[in-house]
């Protein structure tokens, strides 16, 4: 998969970004569709996406609903760099705390403790407006687009609009 930079920056509005400002909290936000339907696909986006956010400094989460998609997540996140270790932990449950910079959550995540969210979730979280920056990562795949679309609403309603990044578009 080739993607540029924009496309997978998880921030794109410099220091204003992190402002109260409607135009700059709507540049926090963001949603990638991909021109592949295969799950693997998405899960090497979302492994980009951390990889940009760890680089600029950030705490990374990747939201998942099960076991077996965090530990295909942990996988490629050993493997993702042959030039570099991507530090990561699999948070189970929401006692469990992550003191590592990427965590990959099987449980909602806190605003406060993460800088980039990345939702590969079937839900998203209630309080999706507090975090600094989100990205939803989807695959082109029909039950995957019906629930970005849900997720898509779900910020609308919030009063945030995320700028979207479709790649079947190109």
């Amino acid at each position: 998969m080739q993607a540029s930079n924009s496309d997978t920056r998880p921030e794109t509005g410099g220091p204003a970004a992190g402002s109260s400002g409607q135009a700059d909290q709507n540049q926090r936000y963001w949603f990638h569709i991909l021109t592949q339907n295969a799950p693997a696909a998405r899960n090497l986006h979302a492994a980009k996406l951390v990889d940009k956010a760890r680089q600029q400094g950030d705490r990374v989460c990747i939201v998942c609903d099960t076991m077996q998609h965090a530990q295909e997540l942990d996988d490629l996140l050993w493997n993702f760099s042959p030039d570099a270790f991507i530090p990561h932990s699999v948070v189970p449950d929401s006692a469990t705390t992550c003191t590592d910079p990427v965590g990959i959550l099987l449980c909602p995540p806190v605003a406060e403790d993460w800088d980039t969210v990345i939702i590969l979730s079937d839900t998203l979280p209630a309080d999706a407006d507090r975090f600094k920056r989100l990205a939803l990562v989807a695959h082109n795949d029909p039950s995957v687009l019906n629930q970005a679309r849900s997720h898509f609403k779900q910020l609308r309603a919030l009063g945030i609009e995320p700028k979207v990044h479709d790649q079947r578009k190109r």
